[in-house]
């Protein structure tokens, strides 16, 4: 569990989440495996949302807290989002959505394609007032243990007006608050260099707007080696930008866990030195593994929606359904809402 300033999470009550399991690059195997996995750990449902006999393949017998729910096909890759989720209205991101708008899920779950999601939940579950682009928000680990930063946008939006990236630096440190527990977040923008004069006509246009903003606890540009700094506590971009730097942040370390099997046991010394770290280590593949922090919240939208990785395995998988149990049960939809509305940013 990733932990940060103040109290994190605070257990109330079981949750029923529906999770895409068609949408991933290991659909849907390693979906139900990830589903079967936060059930034995957390006190939740799970609707199992996709093509039931394939489902049932991976599912194992007298799965308690698992129900599967029928959708006929999935939105794939190549496909334009918008295009897609209309001509197939019973695919499986359509129907978690229907699910959460009826009120018979309280979050969902999707690892599959990130534009047919945001774009569904546009359509079915509609934008919080104040709201023009909703963003997609990642937890990174920084140098500081149990402190993550939270980047967004991370590929909901690729192309932004400033007064988009205005609005995810609003949500991002309503979130950071109400639902991280940071009491003070700092905010900053990502750029090419700490001066205000520097970066693209975007950036320049941003940083003025925010500098304006006084309820925003901005504090200036955050270059690309500040992200995992514990510098900052929200850091915003457009969402192309914010991909790339997320994949690579990923690619980084898987990496850096790679080199340290390969060369740490080399010899015997290496060997002996393994088995008297191992507790260390296992901490610090923690520490950097991203599918320990699990999906990203699409913030900006009425109603919990959890974007995991395409990639997501098991572990990842799990990892993200229990960002969207812990959403519903902080009540953080509402605060945001609430927040929104009445600002508190502040105070």
């Amino acid at each position: 569990m990733v932990r940060c300033q103040g109290q994190l999470w605070t257990i109330k009550k079981q949750v029923r989440i529906a999770v895409d399991a068609m949408g991933g690059d290991h659909a849907p195997g390693e979906i139900v495996a990830g589903a079967v996995l936060a059930v034995d750990r957390y006190d939740l449902e799970i609707l199992l949302v996709g093509e039931g006999t394939r489902i049932k393949q991976f599912l194992p017998p007298r799965a308690n807290k698992i129900t599967i729910v029928e959708a006929e096909g999935q939105i794939d890759m190549h496909e334009e989002p918008l295009d897609g989720i209309r001509k197939k209205a019973k695919a499986s991101i359509n129907v978690v959505m229907d699910l959460l708008k009826r009120g018979e899920a309280e979050a969902v779950v999707s690892a599959g394609h990130t534009g047919a999601a945001m774009a569904s939940a546009l359509l079915k579950l509609g934008r919080l007032p104040g709201v023009d682009r909703p963003a997609i928000g990642a937890l990174l680990p920084t140098l500081i243990p149990h402190k993550p930063v939270l980047l967004l946008d991370v590929g909901a939006n690729v192309d932004c007006r400033p007064k988009f990236l205005c609005q995810f630096a609003t949500m991002g440190v309503l979130f950071s608050r109400l639902a991280l527990g940071v009491k003070e977040p700092k905010l900053g923008l990502l750029n090419i260099g700490e001066e205000a004069c520097k970066g693209n006509d975007l950036a320049l246009q941003v940083h003025q707007l925010l500098q304006q903003q006084g309820n925003l606890p901005f504090i200036g540009n955050a270059e690309g080696r500040d992200v995992m700094s514990g510098k900052f506590d929200v850091i915003v971009c457009d969402g192309f930008t914010g991909n790339v730097l997320l994949k690579f942040a990923e690619g980084v370390g898987l990496v850096a866990m790679q080199i340290l099997k390969e060369e740490l046991p080399r010899g015997w010394q290496g060997q002996l030195g393994c088995a008297v770290l191992r507790s260390n280590l296992g901490r610090v593949k923690e520490r950097m593994d991203y599918a320990e922090y699990g999906g990203g919240l699409l913030l900006g939208v009425r109603g919990i929606c959890v974007i995991g990785h395409g990639s997501s395995k098991a572990p990842g998988l799990c990892s993200s359904i229990r960002v969207a149990r812990e959403a519903v049960q902080n009540q953080v939809l509402d605060q945001l809402q609430q927040a929104l509305q009445t600002p508190v940013l502040s105070e």
